[in-house]
């Protein structure tokens, strides 16, 4: 039982809040956060190490399954809530040590369906792009060099730890890289609110055989730069004057046309 929240034991979940920190602090050191059993065990199925465990000496009953607990600190509510900033309601904390990333080449020898994202720095978005993707069918998620970190805390809480599921990869240098990407067979499809998109439903049967699907920051969208980069341009069809939608919502609409096995070319 640890009663101070200045232990150095519990260094690896100080001010979880603070996303410039850990920022800093996480990848250089190889680690990430999950929070909630479920996202945690989600992380020991897809083969992720732990470092440790730190739990509400309340709920350390909920892990006593668990085959790997050499390193569990249990903490009251009260020195939780301090070593990391807010109330840790769902109880239960890990710490895992990250994989190698692999590289686009390796991601892409075995997808036929991938999500492109470009500048998304809100792990939110980031986050629910991949639970939609493990969902839908994509096979992978590339990645511009300045997206938020798919392993961040809350990237992986709101993808409710899909992102353990979902290959991904960063792209470098960017956007250059998207030629790896056409290299490798695919067609980068840019989805844009441009005028001369093409409805998403109207893409050819040779369009939806390997798309990537890139997608841009929410506000600026994608840049010139991806856009000169794709070989098309699609939208999703809008009504009543919106423009367009939250990139997650967008993304999961888009992924959900790209995965459909009863498309009729002409036929919408």
């Amino acid at each position: 039982m640890i009663t101070d929240p200045e232990d150095e034991r519990l260094a690896d979940y100080r001010a979880l809040t603070d996303v410039a920190l850990r920022t800093r602090f996480e990848p250089p050191n190889g680690l990430f956060i999950a929070e909630g059993e479920l996202v945690i065990r989600r992380a020991l199925r897809a083969g992720y190490t732990p470092r440790s465990f730190l739990v509400d000496a309340k709920r350390a009953a909920d892990l006593s399954d668990l085959s790997d607990l050499s390193v569990l600190y249990a903490a009251d509510q009260g020195v939780l809530e301090r070593t990391t900033g807010f109330h840790v309601h769902r109880g239960v904390l890990a710490s895992f040590y990250r994989k190698p990333e692999r590289s686009a080449a390796e991601v892409l020898a075995t997808a036929k369906r991938v999500a492109i994202l470009e500048d998304l720095n809100n792990h939110t978005n980031v986050g629910a792009v991949f639970r939609s993707a493990a969902a839908l069918g994509m096979d992978a998620v590339l990645l511009s060099p300045t997206c938020a970190d798919p392993l961040y805390r809350r990237s992986v809480r709101v993808s409710m730890g899909e992102v353990f599921a979902i290959p991904y990869a960063h792209l470098h240098p960017w956007p250059a890289a998207l030629a790896e990407v056409r290299q490798a067979g695919f067609t980068v499809l840019a989805l844009t609110p441009a005028a001369d998109a093409v409805p998403i439903q109207h893409l050819s049967a040779a369009q939806r055989a390997k798309p990537a699907l890139l997608l841009g920051a929410e506000g600026p969208g994608l840049t010139a730069g991806a856009l000169d980069a794709s070989d098309g341009r699609v939208v999703i069809p809008m009504h009543r004057g919106v423009d367009s939608l939250n990139v997650a919502n967008a993304a999961t609409i888009a992924f959900w046309e790209l995965g459909r096995t009863d498309h009729t070319p002409g036929a919408e």
